[in-house]
């Protein structure tokens, strides 16, 4: 009966997947919408009316024998997928109108009303960022009807809820067709017409108010609390953000299936064991899920989780965890009808996997690590766990970074996930008696902690992470790494006879290999880092994608300019180069890719110079460079100073000057030179016309120069004959989508004689002086990776 129950299951995968597939290919391409509609209607009507025919004929004759049945369920089967196509297809088509008004807005100041559909995050820019689904929009003072979600971004603001009607002033920018949001607004000015109410109003109103009573709790785990119980992240510093990603742990901050099978699970039980029936657990932990969505706020990614998740438990707790993958099939299915532009998403084809891990791979992990551990603890962390590896690969399609600490920073963290879970949500209930409260977020409070330093000594651990090349050979290796693992764990297959010994001989060769390569790494980035460095370098390129970070040392003395957009790769070059102490950091301008990372190495600096300061997110940033003990200063021209023996000065911009906004064009440009350090010039993301203003006061030559703006082709090539430079330096990251350093660029820096050098083909880029010569090194064999000798003008 089990054996035939996962036959049906199975059957409904590729129900699922071809849904899955026509909507991509409605939401990329919008004018197939209707073709595809058209075509499935019609196969689908085919099939059916042919197995109706097939149908009246077997009325007439005998009782069907069984391969004649399983014809006439696959026949059934493929109606329905059909049927789905089309219905996908048709919920594409009809949004299509709408979505296209909504491009009309692109680069035009509009008003917004709308009705907030998200919960609010911070982002790199300081912005308050959360979805919308519009009611009008539209030019200042004339919105019309226009309803599709938008993604809306401004300064930090009280009241904006879940379920609160906002009017919103801004910027709007067209997004690429397969983004769920069809406009994002930079919001200038937002109204709130109607704030939050009923039910969402008075969840909002506990969050905050659970919010400030975990703020008075002492660190770490304070700020980490309110998101491990509801996921309100807005109390999580930079600093702790970024070791819960690179530890792999950022998902028990976001609500996600864990959570709500955690919520499940509890009522479940707890009514178990006060001698509740299964349809009374059933019916009580269903109510006690949705209330516990509308606490969180009931935003897509939330009601998404909890409708797998509850179909997951419920399958599990209710004993046919057999039916599990079908129930799972047909839920994708329906969401991806509803709303065919989740299929681009990434949190929804990792939320679908997760919920699949839980059905399929969470049970054999259980029993496997039930052989040496309490089997509720096994259970436990079997369910994380099995999340993690399944939704590894899919990670590795589009992120640059995968943990390699992960799975055992989950394995010390995720048991005291749920503790924190249930009593924060219980300190949350308890809000009306303030006491009762209090003491449920203290109790909640020592398992926050614990999450909280694993996160943070997990993220130092050297080569805790691995920079990949996200794509299908990424996901392949990482896909092999999690089979392995999940066979080492569960202690089986689901192989036969002498297939299952030599999967279990594979999966312990690859992690026997897998180790010894990550031992290597970790000794490499981490005892032996700096013997791979030459000693010599005076200025050092950091490989930080597409961004700047440039090093510069002069007798023990290091001076950071710029961070780039990730704190992983800046932090792992500043380690592989002994940096520990900045004595000078040099914010050029606040665009992401200069100071995205530079909540990392805040209380590492005693100097910050920055450009003009626009945003409140730039002063917050600053400020907490000054609150370390960082001395922050606004930089302008002729402000000078020295680094070891070393002297730098500041070229760009003029002090108060209105000619050029906060930006790129008002970039701080520097030069450094003596104490060991070639004349370098540092441009900054300067475009062609501040050059061309720049390149008249200039009066010598530079040894090397640090390309504009990663290398674009808004240059002014006069300043680079007047330069003469002997080496260029181009920090970009790998295959950007700009296309920089762009070719005509290149061209203008050789045609001076200068030697090209790249961090997107050639990594980390060392330059120091060797006599009246500048010697190279590269980390990668684009060029020679051995010193490379040029003449070093005087």
């Amino acid at each position: 009966m089990n054996a035939v129950t996962g036959v049906r299951d199975l059957r409904l995968v590729p129900f699922a997947l071809l849904v899955w597939g026509t909507a991509l290919a409605c939401v990329f391409v919008p004018e197939l919408s209707w073709w595809l509609a058209g075509l499935a209607t019609a196969a689908g009507i085919g099939a059916l009316l042919l197995m109706l025919r097939r149908s009246r004929r077997g009325e007439a004759g005998p009782a069907l024998p069984g391969p004649a049945r399983r014809d006439r369920a696959r026949g059934g089967l493929a109606v329905v997928v059909l049927f789905g196509a089309a219905a996908a297809s048709v919920t594409t088509g009809l949004a299509v109108p709408q979505r296209a008004a909504a491009s009309d807005l692109d680069g035009r100041v509009v008003e917004v009303i709308a009705e907030v559909s998200s919960s609010l995050s911070v982002g790199s820019d300081g912005r308050m960022w959360f979805d919308v689904q519009s009611v009008r929009a539209g030019t200042l003072g004339a919105p019309e009807p226009l309803v599709v979600p938008m993604r809306v971004g401004v300064d930090p603001a009280a009241g904006l809820d879940l379920g609160a009607l906002i009017r919103v002033t801004g910027d709007a920018m067209a997004t690429d067709p397969g983004e769920r949001a069809a406009v994002v607004v930079f919001g200038m000015r937002v109204e709130i017409l109607r704030p939050a109410e009923g039910a969402f109003g008075i969840a909002a109103q506990v969050r905050e108010d659970f919010v400030e009573r975990a703020k008075r709790l002492p660190e770490p785990g304070a700020g980490l609390l309110p998101g491990l119980a509801v996921g309100d992240t807005r109390a999580v510093s930079e600093e702790l953000n970024a070791a819960m990603l690179t530890s792999g742990l950022s998902h028990l901050t976001a609500v996600s299936g864990a959570n709500c099978a955690i919520v499940v699970g509890a009522v479940f039980w707890l009514v178990g064991l006060c001698g509740g029936g299964r349809r009374l657990r059933v019916v009580l932990a269903l109510t006690a899920l949705a209330a516990f969505v509308v606490l969180v706020t009931p935003e897509p990614s939330v009601v998404r989780a909890s409708v797998m998740a509850a179909l997951a438990m419920l399958t599990l707790l209710c004993g046919r965890p057999s039916a599990g993958v079908g129930v799972l099939c047909l839920a994708v299915t329906g969401i991806l009808i509803s709303d065919p532009w989740l299929a681009t998403t990434p949190g929804f084809a990792l939320s679908a996997a997760a919920t699949a891990a839980l059905i399929v791979l969470a049970p054999p992990l259980a029993r496997g690590m039930s052989r040496w551990m309490p089997q509720p603890l096994a259970l436990a962390i079997g369910i994380p766990v099995a999340a993690q590896l399944t939704c590894g690969p899919i990670i590795a399609l589009f992120a640059e970074q995968q943990s390699i600490i992960g799975i055992p920073a989950n394995l010390l963290a995720d048991p005291a996930a749920p503790i924190a879970t249930v009593v924060g949500l219980l300190a949350c209930l308890a809000a009306p008696i303030p006491p009762i409260a209090d003491l449920f977020a203290a109790s909640a409070w020592p398992p926050a902690a614990w999450i909280a330093t694993t996160a943070t000594v997990s993220a130092a651990v050297p080569g805790g992470t691995a920079l990949i090349v996200p794509g299908i050979g990424s996901a392949v290796v990482v896909a092999v790494l999690s089979a392995a693992i999940g066979i080492a764990l569960a202690g089986t297959t689901p192989f036969a006879g002498g297939l299952d010994r030599w999967s279990r001989v594979a999966a312990t060769a690859v992690l026997v290999f897998a180790g010894g390569l990550l031992g290597a790494r970790m000794l490499v980035t981490g005892p032996l880092v700096t013997a791979t460095v030459p000693e010599d370098w005076t200025i050092a390129a950091c490989d930080v994608g597409q961004g700047d970070a440039l090093v510069v040392r002069s007798e023990g003395r290091i001076a950071l300019i710029d961070t780039g957009m990730e704190p992983e790769p800046l932090l792992s070059c500043l380690a592989a180069l002994g940096v520990d102490r900045i004595d000078l950091l040099v914010l050029t301008h606040f665009d992401a890719d200069h100071v995205g990372a530079a909540g990392a190495i805040v209380g590492r600096a005693g100097i910050v110079l920055h450009g003009p300061v626009q945003e409140v997110g730039e002063q917050r940033l600053l400020a907490q460079f000054r609150e370390a003990g960082a001395e922050v200063v606004e930089a302008s021209a002729g402000m000078h100073g020295s680094l070891g023996s070393a002297r730098w000065r500041v070229l760009w911009p003029q002090k108060d000057s209105a000619a050029f906004p906060a930006g790129n064009d008002a970039s701080l440009v520097l030069e450094f030179e003596g104490g060991g350090v070639p004349r370098s010039l540092l441009l900054g993301d300067l475009s062609e016309t501040p050059q061309r203003m720049l390149s008249t006061r200039l009066r010598t030559t530079y040894a090397v120069v640090k390309v504009a703006h990663h290398g674009s082709a808004d240059q002014d090539p006069a300043l680079y004959a007047r330069i003469s430079p002997a080496v260029a330096i181009f920090s970009a990251g790998a295959d950007n989508d700009y296309g920089h350093p762009r070719d005509e660029t290149i061209a203008i820096t050789e045609g001076t004689g200068a030697v090209t050098l790249r961090t997107d083909r050639q990594g980390r880029i060392l330059i120091g002086l060797d006599g009246d010569q500048l010697a190279v090194w590269t980390e990668r064999e684009d060029s020679p990776a051995e010193t490379a000798d040029v003449d070093h003008p005087e």
